[in-house]
């Protein structure tokens, strides 16, 4: 059975077919009358222009409008993209471990000087020799390696200053604890010039409070702070005459109630006139305990009871005369002679001073009573043949 054509598609036909007629009837029409032809163009518009019509652009510009549209999302994920691996990358750094930081900075840091090392036993005279590593003696040092290393060190000195004594000249207690009070702020060498005069003339304690001041200050011209000390080595007589019947005390309680005498002075009698044991805490003392590291106080009396805990009560005044002379003549207040010391590997110090040895023997200090020209002999040219004393280390 046979469709039937709808009208539109007869319609359609039709016009297809009348089509080359009316373009020939219009171009007829053209002719005479253009301004009719013009009017009544716009009457019939072609449905199938906007399609076939060569200028019209408007799917050209849709087009363009899409890919700008593509293009602008296509930059947002990737600066999207860009700011996400930022972030991600500071939020990791940021919880990075503390240790893996701590070791990048340690990576970058410039590697550390070589500490110097001490050589071994050294003597005063000692040669020129290779120098060999030794540990630091002080480091993670427990109460016992430093109990053990303090008594060797006052060990080693011993062999060194066998002789060592209070370097003041006297001949009884009262000549002592004078002398003693004379040598503050100055050298014992300068005392030792000063009191044959001064005993010579009053030879007493009796004598010495009966005294004309300005007769002792003149004495005592020489020690610098004459008139101080005038009037405490005249008090101090006065009150032995009245209090002591003219005898120096045998305790510390009481000497220390003496003018111008502390527990400093009152040990150096005690341990020196009496025999009585007493740590002496002057500057050479204080100096060098702190350069071994005994202990870290800064106060005589802890630095005297620091120190008194590292060895037996009976040691303590022999200790305090090997210190002493270890620091008038090596262990120098400001250039040690190092290379020169007994005790160097024992020594956390090490390395402060000289450490040639060539050159740490020049700075070895002269000897008592000597001229700044003579050094500090080494402690064999002060024994005999048998090895017994000769003459007390530091006698001329």
């Amino acid at each position: 059975m046979e469709k039937k054509p709808t009208a539109r598609a007869s319609r359609a036909a039709s016009e297809e077919k009348s089509a080359p007629a009316k373009k020939a009837a219009a171009g007829k029409a053209a002719a005479p009358s253009g301004g009719a032809a013009a009017k009544k163009a716009p009457e019939k518009p072609d449905k199938k222009a906007p399609e076939k019509a060569p200028g019209n652009k408007a799917p050209a510009k849709k087009t363009t409008a899409r890919k700008t549209a593509v293009k602008k999302t296509t930059a947002r994920k990737t600066t999207a993209k860009a700011t996400a691996k930022t972030t991600a990358k500071a939020t990791a750094a940021a919880s990075a471990p503390a240790v893996d930081r701590a070791a990048a900075l340690v990576k970058k840091a410039p590697p550390a000087k070589k500490p110097l090392v001490a050589p071994k036993k050294a003597t005063a005279a000692v040669k020129a020799t290779a120098v060999k590593t030794v540990v630091n003696p002080a480091q993670d040092e427990s109460r016992t390696a430093l109990v053990r290393r303090a008594r060797r060190i006052n060990r080693e000195l011993a062999e060194v200053f066998p002789y060592a004594h209070p370097e003041l000249d006297f001949d009884n207690p009262f000549q002592l604890v004078v002398a003693t009070v004379l040598s503050a702020q100055t050298t014992d060498l300068r005392v030792n010039q000063t009191t044959p005069a001064l005993f010579a003339k009053y030879p007493t304690p009796e004598d010495l409070a009966a005294a004309n001041p300005e007769e002792v200050e003149e004495i005592l011209r020489p020690c610098g702070f004459f008139r101080a000390k005038t009037r405490s080595v005249m008090g101090l007589s006065r009150v032995l005459v009245q209090e002591f019947g003219g005898e120096v005390p045998g305790r510390l309680e009481d000497l220390v109630k003496l003018p111008g005498v502390g527990r400093k002075t009152a040990f150096v009698v005690l341990g020196n006139a009496f025999g009585h044991p007493g740590i002496t805490v002057d500057t050479h003392f204080q100096r060098l305990v702190r350069r071994w590291r005994w202990t870290g106080e800064t106060d005589p009396d802890k630095i005297e009871a620091a120190v008194g805990a590292l060895f037996p009560k009976s040691d303590w005044t022999d200790l305090s005369h090997h210190v002493i002379w270890h620091g008038r003549r090596i262990c120098h207040a400001r250039k040690p002679a190092c290379g020169a010391c007994p005790i160097a590997p024992l020594c956390p110090a090490y390395g402060e001073g000289e450490t040639d040895p060539e050159k740490a023997r020049k700075l070895l200090k002269y000897e008592k009573g000597g001229l700044p020209g003579q050094r500090l002999k080494p402690p064999q040219a002060y024994l005999d043949a048998g090895g017994r004393p000769a003459a007390p280390l530091g006698a001329g």
